[in-house]
């Protein structure tokens, strides 16, 4: 505990000069150098305050972009948490008549699960992974996603497959157009090694190479941010997305049984509250007979953190409505809610490629009312 509060008032102090954080007992407060403590309304008004030295289009390189008008503001998508099994083909033919009977329900977007031509194991990595840039018969899963997309005139997510470039193994999620165009190759960047001893262990590392690249991609139901599973834990890859002007972050993703009851859905709402956006995941459906359980529960999650439809394990489709004027309407609200502005070019704050000081004038300001119980969302 004193550990925390001396961090904190380092953080304070070096964020925020003429302030410091004190101890009280089971309480801290803010106060300034002097006996008497600043008027909250005054470190409300340094908040607020114009700074010259504050220079927010040289905060970070590139800047980060206005959200941009998107083609549709409200379409339907699918999240098909498939079951898979060691049939390949089976696999193919499967994922297709999902894609298919959601574009009949009025889908515009579609999305598949975490690796779901065959079984998620490294055993299985190598023998089921496509040469993706070949094309034809060395990529039938990869085939088969740009046919039904064309045909059918939706944009999909294809979850991910397991995919052979040079000696490399990645986990890589395709984008298609309508047109059934690639328009984005995403590969796995943070690669999924754990170690719960008597729970659960697992190493993609022993395999895949993790990729090196963020991936958005405009398509026609706007711009999308893509991660696969455990990219979702690291909010700076979604900040990052939000920055460069992304609607909504998808996620196609393989929780386990262990840390997907814990985290799965908090992770979504976090990086929907987080960015403002929307969230969307899709998971293979659960088989307890496989080397590794998933935990299912593919969700959409609107821009307030809110879950807007959501499914258990068994396999499932989801259709849902995505209306992107709910982006700007939660913005507005939390804005007012929040009492004093903080400004546009925050966010390059939060990505620590700069400090607006009386951005940290104002965090202070807020954490005091909300230690004082005055303050309410």
């Amino acid at each position: 505990m004193r550990a925390a509060a001396a961090a904190t008032s380092t953080a304070a102090a070096l964020l925020a000069p003429g302030l410091k954080l004190c101890a009280g007992g089971a309480r801290a407060r803010v106060s300034c150098p002097s006996r008497s403590r600043l008027p909250l309304h005054r470190i409300a008004a340094m908040a607020s305050a114009p700074n010259p030295s504050f220079r927010p289009e040289e905060a970070r390189s590139p800047p980060a972009l206005e959200l941009p008008t998107p083609p549709l503001s409200k379409f339907k998508v699918a999240l098909c948490q498939l079951s898979v099994t060691a049939d390949k083909n089976r696999n193919i033919a499967h994922a297709r008549a999902a894609i298919e009977k959601a574009a009949s329900e009025g889908a515009k977007l579609v999305l598949l699960p975490e690796i779901w031509n065959g079984p998620y194991s490294n055993d299985s990595f190598p023998e089921y992974a496509e040469d993706i840039e070949a094309g034809g018969d060395a990529a039938p899963s990869f085939s088969m996603m740009s046919e039904v997309a064309r045909i059918l005139q939706v944009t999909l997510v294809g979850g991910s497959i397991a995919e052979r470039s040079g000696n490399n193994l990645y986990n890589t999620c395709c984008i298609f157009g309508s047109d059934g165009k690639l328009k984005g190759k995403h590969r796995k960047i943070h690669l999924f090694d754990i170690d719960i001893p008597g729970k659960i262990t697992f190493k993609e590392s022993k395999t895949l190479t993790a990729g090196q690249n963020p991936t958005v991609v405009d398509t026609d139901v706007g711009r999308i941010g893509i991660g696969i599973c455990y990219d979702i834990r690291f909010q700076e890859l979604a900040m990052l997305y939000a920055a460069r002007g992304a609607h909504l972050l998808c996620y196609p993703g393989a929780f386990n049984m262990t840390t997907g009851p814990l985290h799965w859905e908090l992770l979504q709402r976090a990086r929907a509250t987080d960015n403002q956006l929307f969230v969307a995941t899709c998971g293979p459906a659960r088989d307890t007979s496989a080397g590794y359980v998933a935990w299912g529960h593919s969700t959409l999650v609107g821009p307030f953190g809110e879950v807007i439809a959501t499914t258990e394990h068994e396999e499932a489709t989801i259709i849902a409505e995505i209306d992107y004027s709910l982006i700007e309407q939660r913005s507005c609200l939390l804005q007012h809610a929040l009492r004093v502005e903080i400004p546009y070019q925050c966010r390059l704050c939060c990505l620590g490629m700069g400090t607006h000081y009386s951005c940290w004038t104002y965090v202070i300001a807020t954490t005091e009312l909300a230690w004082r119980g005055n303050y309410r969302e």
